[in-house]
Order: structure tokens, then sequence, then C-alpha cells
């Protein structure tokens, strides 16, 4: 494997994105640390952090990236049904600490998820750039959830959960709506999955991807609080 930098924890700097290996995919960097600051400059260049308690930071930068645009989200048939039975309720930062541990907590293959993360990104929910989005079901128990930061028009997602079964396709379609409704550009998926690409996700070329960062990480979103104000209509019979 090609030789990689090694990040100083009191240098504040990545490498270009377009350095990462193409095996394994967009892997940039080792080390540095988790300070807000880091993870602010990681993100708003098209790098994420990715790695397990037994090894060092791993920074990525995959070529091609998965993405959705807010206004392409797919919405199914079956979906639609569930959507019309108006089974969940979703809301936002109404317990960013829960959501974050759940999403640790509920993956059967492990977690990247440690405890240097939660720490982290929860300071980054205490300045107002990492967001929770919960469902719940209608005895008002926790369906699912996920957490991501909020980057000008830009929305990166970190980790998904589902309790209940579509709780978590019901949450992206309520994000994705809301967001559109906000002006932002694009959400970040990061890798493919089956579960994102029914909903209407795609890969780009990281080209492609970090030229959207670059022209609205810095733009204000329309938006005065992190609220879900947007909800499913059910059509008239």
């Amino acid at each position: 494997m090609t030789s990689l930098p090694w990040l100083d924890p009191d240098q504040l700097w990545f490498p270009p994105a377009k350095e990462a290996l193409e095996d394994p995919d967009g892997l940039l960097a080792l080390g540095g640390d988790l300070s807000t600051e880091r993870l602010l400059l990681a993100y708003r260049n098209g790098i994420f952090p990715w790695f397990s308690d037994d090894q060092p930071i791993l920074w990525w930068s995959p070529d091609p990236r998965c993405v959705l645009f807010p206004e392409e989200v797919h919405i199914s048939r079956s979906l639609r049904r569930t959507l019309n039975q108006q089974r969940f309720t979703v809301t936002a930062d109404r317990n960013f600490g829960r959501i974050i541990r759940l999403c640790a907590n509920t993956r059967a293959e492990g977690t990247w998820i440690t405890k240097d993360m939660i720490t982290s990104y929860s300071e980054l929910y205490r300045q107002g750039v990492a967001h929770s989005i919960e469902v719940w079901n209608q005895q008002g128990e926790l369906a699912g959830g996920m957490y991501g930061l909020a980057i000008g028009r830009c929305f990166f997602g970190e980790s998904m959960f589902s309790l209940e079964t579509n709780a978590s396709k019901v949450l992206m379609v309520h994000l994705a709506n809301q967001l559109q409704h906000w002006g932002y550009r694009i959400i970040d998926c990061q890798v493919e999955s089956p579960h994102l690409l029914t909903m209407g996700a795609r890969s780009i070329p990281r080209g492609e991807f970090l030229s959207i960062l670059k022209a609205n990480v810095d733009q204000r979103p329309d938006q005065h609080d992190w609220e879900i104000h947007w909800h499913w209509q059910k059509p008239e019979v």
C-alpha cells in the first residue's frame, strides 16, 4: 500500500482529497485527532473519519461518492402507503445523545462510533452543527433515528438505525423534503447501500461532489431553527 501521511494532532491540515488511495478506496490519511476544528475542516473538504477502536484514526474520501439530492428522494408505492397511514412522527434534536448511542449499539456488524467519536460529535451538537433526527411511533416510542452534520447548504449523514419497519425510510422522506425547503443542495451518504439506493441516492464522481461542497458549504440555508416542519399530506379520498 502506498505510504499515507500521518497527521500531527498539533497541526490542523489534510492532504487534498484527490490524493486518496484507490485501494482501499478513499483512504487518505491516518492519525490527527477528533477535535471539532479538525472534523469541521474534514467535512468541508469531503473527508470523514471511519475506524474502529483497535485502529488509528483513519480519514476517507471515496470516489465515487454516494449522495442524495433532496429533490430526488424516491417514494415507492409501499412507502407511500406507510406515509398515508401516518404511523410515524419525525422530529429533530430531541435527544441527540440517545440517537448517537443507538446508532452505535444497534449495528450487528459492529461500529466505528467509538466513545471518542460520541464525545466529539456531541460537542458539535452543542455547537449547533450536528443534529439528530428521530422517528416516533403512535405510542410515542422511538422507532428510528439518524445523526449528521449541517454545514452551509450541505447535510452530511453519519449513521442511521431503524427499530421498526420503514421507520428509517419515513425519516429520509421527511428530512429530504425539509432540507429541500430550506435550500440545502445535497445530502452526503458517503458510500452506497441498498437502502440508500432505493431512496434515490446515487454515486457521483468525487470531483463533482467536491465542487458542490465548495459552492455550498459557506452558503446560509433558509432556516431559523432546526425543526422538521415538513409533513406528509395524506391525499384526499
